[in-house]
């Protein structure tokens, strides 16, 4: 063979060995796992609003305490709308002067000490009692309902939020729909049925829901999450909550009726066991040591 032929032939060989390793690089590409973008969104017709999982993690906390303590979901609204405005629905140790956490109270207004205003129930719960004391409060604008309580250097701040909270608030009180919150989240350390029945009943208080083990297995561990009472709200809600709480509860799946929701996927046509009846919720069990 000449050598031109030969050079011919090489070069034909780079250009397939290199279409070769560019057509892998594209097929690994295509193929490779997505990273999960860490973000929840709850929508309610044409409207929707985007948190990050763990902002939707506070905000499901801060709703599911409003039905605990009784109040309606305008309560969740302006808890909400206070919350993402003072801390960005986000508990932070520091902010003006001595203010912290969640709602940035002061330990120096007689709010709590730094480690009560800091534990996330107590701030939320704090929060409320005060907003309860406000004559009137169930009437007033959501800005001027957080300010009263709030006292704020920027009282008109709050009204910027509204929007965004009402969604949220919707969805977490069970007001949007079956399944009105989507997340896009990691599978999480993994969990337990009682590590999950703590934070139900943390969150929404003792009783409010009924767990019940449905299967196990090394892979997964499906439950059944019933309200107390027949109440089609309270089942839209905890689904909507155990979906805004997916990231750290390590919630896999929730399926609500005929509409269900799957980690990695979103919208999915996943089933339930054939023997639940209230809310199902797939579990990622912890990894055996």
């Amino acid at each position: 063979m000449s050598r031109r032929r030969t050079a011919a032939a090489i070069a034909v060989l780079v250009v397939a060995g290199g279409a070769a390793v560019y057509g892998s690089y594209l097929f690994s590409e295509r193929n490779a796992p997505v990273a999960a973008s860490g973000r929840c969104t709850a929508s309610l017709g044409d409207a929707a609003s985007t948190l990050t999982a763990e902002q939707a993690g506070n905000a499901a906390l801060i709703a599911a305490a409003s039905a605990r303590l009784g109040l309606p979901a305008r309560g969740a609204t302006i808890g909400i709308a206070t919350a993402m405005q003072e801390s960005s629905l986000v508990n932070i140790d520091h902010g003006d002067r001595d203010s912290i956490g969640l709602f940035q109270q002061r330990p120096s207004q007689g709010w709590g000490s730094v480690a009560e205003i800091m534990d996330p129930y107590y701030s939320t719960d704090t929060f409320y009692d005060a907003l309860v004391k406000v004559d009137g409060w169930r009437d007033m604008e959501v800005t001027v309902a957080a300010q009263t309580v709030q006292r704020s250097a920027f009282p008109e701040a709050y009204a910027t939020r509204e929007a965004a909270a009402r969604l949220w608030a919707s969805a977490l009180r069970g007001h949007s729909g079956t399944l009105a919150v989507d997340c896009d989240v990691e599978a999480g350390p993994g969990t337990t049925a009682a590590a999950l029945m703590r934070r139900l009943d943390a969150d929404f208080g003792d009783g409010a829901y009924e767990v019940r083990r449905l299967a196990a297995s090394e892979d997964a561990i499906w439950l059944d999450v019933m309200p107390a009472g027949a109440d089609a709200q309270a089942r839209d809600a905890v689904a909507a909550w155990l979906v805004a709480v997916a990231g750290a509860e390590s919630v896999d799946a929730v399926v609500n009726g005929e509409t269900a929701w799957e980690r990695g996927v979103g919208a999915s046509g996943i089933d339930a066991p054939a023997d639940a009846v209230g809310v199902a919720v797939r579990l990622l069990p912890r990894a055996s040591a």
